[in-house]
């Protein structure tokens, strides 16, 4: 059963977006959040109704077009006009999970109380939300510098019966699925279309499920290293705490922790070696993938930061009298941020696939490609190949997106952020680092069957044996991208045990 979540002014934090992807929510709107909507458009109107001052986007024309005004009777025919003129988004369809995510925000952002919306409209939203009418909204088309206006717009167009939602799984004009859920079209008045499409939100959604996901592959990465270690008869003391601690990042320290506790109790590890030292993608784990924590960090500070700001223009401050713009639209902070990300998800996949290498090369003890007739069966031979592709992938899509900036709007904005070509791109690298997790992993729990009768730790035996009930020993060649597949799903079920 769904719980309540009340739109407030608590922050939001990474529990709540959590539950917002898994869909664990219904949405109300708290007594305190109706109160500084109302207030805030009970302001709007009277100004509106007792001036002839211009106010950007509410009595103007938009972008290069602000100093044309608009008269009384227009506002509401302006707004909607926005919203439509602004659907062109195009390329792939956006995740219903990052879409529901999208509207969670906007519907946060509007509650604060700065942008001059009724509460009829946050309330409209909320319905679309509750009924999960999910608009359909494209990839491709937003700057990330007035916001995210394209996919916004595509967001925005249910409000009014426009544009398509997702409906048991197929797109669905909005009016028809609106009518069969009893929720009545509401046209836009002043103010209410701009404070729509101006915001992070589809830039903001994207980072948010990065930073999630973030901190369960780089749990899952140390979980696979632990497993490559034993695996490949790797010693124990580049984990020291005491090593750690001449060198104490933060990262570097929790990521050899985690492999320590890993490990903790196997006879595996505990054996003399034969070889004094060991290749850098094993030795050097809490150094590589402790940087990605701390990448991680910031870019979650960031991030949190984003969820609970005001990003649209102009926003209203009725205790001061005032109407102000400015550019918290402008998505700077979560480009730069995202391409931070998408590189340090990269490298924890660079180095899983140079860890897959060696234990197909034919040494210590394992035969070449981890098959018992070599030759006649290439055994894991390919997944490296496919891992290699996907490493090679992921450096292609960690180009700094941050770096671009392409004038629009016939110059008045010369200088955009390109935020959410960053967040598709590391939200792409998440998932390409999934994949290559998943190959390191089938691959080092098959290494693993080598090393018997000795055993490693209680925890990575009980996974293993947990990872044997849906991908058995490989005896013979057979279709391994079935075997991959099903690597990925076991290892996201068993997520709440690979914990940071």
């Amino acid at each position: 059963m769904k719980q309540t979540h009340y739109i407030s002014n608590d922050p939001v934090t990474l529990e709540v977006i959590k539950a917002v992807l898994a869909d664990e929510l219904t949405l109300q709107l708290s007594v305190g959040s109706r109160e500084q909507v109302a207030t805030c458009r009970t302001y709007l109107e009277q100004r509106l109704a007792h001036s002839d001052a211009l106010f950007y986007g509410i009595n103007t024309g938009f972008g290069a077009l602000c100093d044309i005004q608009i008269s009384k009777s227009e506002i509401e025919q302006l707004q909607l006009n926005l919203v439509q003129s602004h659907a062109c988004g195009m390329g792939d369809v956006v995740p219903t999970d990052i879409v529901r995510l999208m509207l969670f925000l906007k519907i946060q952002s509007l509650s604060y109380g700065y942008s001059g919306v009724r509460v009829a409209l946050v309330e409209q939203l909320i319905a679309l939300y509750n009924a999960n009418l999910l608009p359909v909204v494209y990839q491709l088309g937003s700057l990330g510098a007035s916001g995210d206006l394209v996919p916004l717009a595509h967001l925005s167009l249910p409000v009014v019966g426009l544009g398509e939602v997702w409906h048991q799984g197929l797109p669905r004009p909005a009016a028809e699925a609106l009518a069969t859920a009893g929720i009545t079209p509401l046209p836009f008045q002043a103010k209410e279309a701009l404070a729509l499409l101006n915001g992070t939100q589809f830039s903001a959604a994207y980072a948010a499920w990065c930073v999630v996901e973030a901190r369960r592959l780089y749990a899952l990465s140390n979980c696979c290293a632990a497993l490559s270690l034993e695996a490949f008869d790797c010693h124990e003391s580049p984990f020291d705490a005491k090593l750690q601690q001449l060198r104490p990042h933060a990262g570097q320290v929790h990521s050899a922790a985690a492999v320590r506790t890993w490990r903790a109790g196997s006879a595996l590890a505990a054996k003399p070696k034969a070889q004094v030292q060991d290749p850098y993608a094993f030795r050097c784990v809490p150094q590589v993938h402790g940087a990605t924590m701390d990448a991680l960090q910031h870019v979650e500070q960031i991030v949190l930061t984003e969820l609970n700001a005001v990003t649209d223009n102009p926003n209203i401050f009725p205790a001061e009298d005032a109407i102000l713009s400015g550019g918290n639209f402008h998505a700077q902070p979560l480009a730069l941020g995202l391409d931070y990300l998408a590189i340090a998800l990269a490298e924890l996949g660079s180095i899983a696939e140079r860890r897959t290498y060696q234990l197909l090369s034919g040494v210590r003890g394992l035969p070449p490609f981890l098959t018992p007739h070599p030759g006649m069966h290439s055994g894991m031979m390919i997944p490296q190949y496919t891992a290699a592709a996907i490493v090679s992938q992921n450096k292609q899509l960690c180009t700094p997106a941050s770096v671009d900036s392409i004038v629009s709007s016939n110059g008045q904005e010369d200088h955009v952020s390109m935020a959410a070509n960053a967040a598709t791109k590391c939200y792409r690298v998440g998932q390409n680092l999934e994949r290559l997790l998943a190959i390191e992993w089938m691959c080092a729990a098959q290494a693993l069957e080598w090393r018997r009768p000795e055993r490693s730790s209680d925890m990575l035996e009980a996974l293993v044996q947990a990872y044997r009930q849906d991908v058995t020993k490989l005896e013979q060649d057979r279709i391994l991208y079935t075997d991959i597949a099903k690597t990925v799903v076991f290892l996201h079920s068993a997520a709440h045990l690979i914990v940071a």
